[in-house]
């Protein structure tokens, strides 16, 4: 009788948490769905490898973005085909890490194309794991660089057509022509002899980062039934008689044990010649950390329509921040109509090192507009100031256990001559409320923002009535 016990990788959480309530033994795939499979292949090679506790997934937009719901390991999300970019920036900051990029044939093959090519292309120390199943499986089935000629999708109701459309990109053999790569190779995974190669694949990937050996690239043909309106049965049956017809399986470059392994140690330059190094001009600027406290750790929303300057405030402040010593983060976010659309950036200023950019809670909240005020009202921590543009909006939030302060910027900036300095206004008075900002900071700083005069003299007035209107406040 034997005495092995089959049970969940250690490369997974113990429990799947998306939401409270849910199943948490369950993943978000579909029935038939590869995913599964393969990420049961790369938790099993990390464990194999001793590598679970230093490994990094970059997650990007597809089927696989929840993968930190699963694999007991660090994770960072990355932009629509950006995960190569985020994964160097990951290896060479960590490079003791194992580094997996884990991406789709929409992901990798289309919008980031060029980001694959280039990190591939420099030869950098991560493992690019890429699921191609020939369709954008997450967005409703439209056409993927991948897709097959004649497939019809939701984008190409008549089929993908070589005029029209073109050939499907076969990317392990882009990969393969270049010379950095160490490893290449397309496996699918349909049957048993099938993901037993798969299987062998992956753990060479993650083997050869392990052993600084360079660039793997691992391919994995996958059925998508939804997408493809099949069976699990039916697109496993379609997987092996025709996809892989198109994309033939096999290693297509292998000199992982022909090459040395990699220095991949830090080549930085010492902090103080950095300035000497990229010509930074020297600024008579003294810090006033006196007037700072001992313990600062503010998290800022602010948000209202594009063309308030609601982006810029934020600059501004983490620029202020780090004039006051202290580490700052800023994320902005917009609509794509950019003047006029929505807007908004999470700005952090602390004495501790910062975790995270991403607030959920703000300290204080800084609203423009009433879209604004309704989104992000509830999310204000108790005792939290929330500065509002009453002329714009009425103050309807429900909440007495925050501080509520109206602030006619728009007004006031009409009334000075430029509504585009509203932002300028907020900023007096945060400063005059808050003991994070210097004043005397603030102010030697917005002549290096506005370094035209008569640019300078108007913000400075809306400062100052900024100013006034938080004197009177405290009073």
């Amino acid at each position: 009788m034997s005495g092995q016990i089959l049970s969940k990788s250690s490369g997974f959480f113990d429990d799947y948490i998306h939401k409270p309530g849910e199943d948490k033994s369950s993943t978000h795939y579909c029935p038939g769905c590869g995913h599964g499979i393969l990420h049961k292949l790369i938790a099993e090679a990390l464990v194999d490898n001793d590598a679970t506790e230093k490994a990094v997934f970059v997650s990007p937009v597809g089927c696989s973005v929840f993968a930190y719901y699963y694999f007991n390991a660090g994770n960072f999300q990355a932009a629509h085909g950006r995960a190569p970019a985020v994964a160097t920036g990951i290896k060479r900051s960590l490079p003791d890490s194992v580094v997996i990029s884990y991406q789709g044939d929409g992901d990798l093959a289309a919008i980031g194309g060029n980001e694959i090519l280039h990190a591939a292309n420099r030869g950098e120390a991560i493992s690019v794991f890429f699921v191609n199943n020939g369709i954008y499986g997450m967005t409703g089935g439209q056409m993927a660089p991948t897709t097959l000629v004649g497939t019809k999708t939701t984008t190409t109701p008549y089929g993908r057509t070589l005029r029209n459309e073109g050939y499907p990109i076969q990317m392990a053999e882009i990969i393969a022509s270049l010379k950095a790569p160490v490893y290449v190779e397309r496996v699918m995974m349909a049957d048993t002899k099938s993901i037993n190669a798969a299987r062998k694949a992956v753990r060479k990937a993650i083997k050869n980062q392990v052993e600084k050996k360079g660039f793997s690239f691992v391919e994995i043909l996958s059925t998508c039934p939804t997408g493809w309106k099949m069976t699990p049965v039916q697109s496993q049956e379609w997987l092996i008689s025709t996809y892989q017809e198109h994309f033939p399986l096999g290693v297509l470059k292998d000199i992982s044990d022909q090459v040395e392994p990699l220095n991949l140690d830090h080549n930085y330059a010492e902090l103080s010649q950095v300035p000497t190094l990229i010509d930074l001009p020297k600024e008579n600027f003294e810090v006033h950390k006196e007037n700072i406290p001992d313990v600062v750790d503010e998290e800022i929303i602010v948000a209202g329509f594009g063309g308030q300057g609601v982006l810029t405030l934020g600059v501004w402040l983490s620029e202020m921040g780090m004039r006051e010593d202290l580490n700052v983060s800023w994320i902005p976010s917009y609509g794509p109509e950019m003047r006029g659309g929505t807007a908004n950036c999470n700005v952090k200023m602390s004495t501790k090192r910062i975790g995270a950019p991403v607030i959920a809670h703000p300290t204080v909240l800084i609203v423009m507009n009433k879209p604004s005020l309704d989104k992000y009202g509830e999310t204000l921590v108790e005792n939290g100031i929330m500065l509002y543009d009453s002329s714009l909006m009425g103050d309807d939030l429900e909440r007495t256990d925050i501080v509520k302060i109206p602030v006619p910027a728009t007004k006031i900036a009409n009334e000075l001559g430029n509504t585009r300095i509203s932002n300028v206004i907020f900023l007096g008075v945060l400063t005059g409320l808050s003991d994070f900002l210097d004043e005397s900071v603030v102010r030697n700083t917005l002549p290096m923002i506005f370094k035209k005069r008569h640019l300078l003299d108007i913000n400075l007035k809306a400062f100052e009535r900024g100013l006034e209107i938080s004197r009177a406040y405290k009073k």
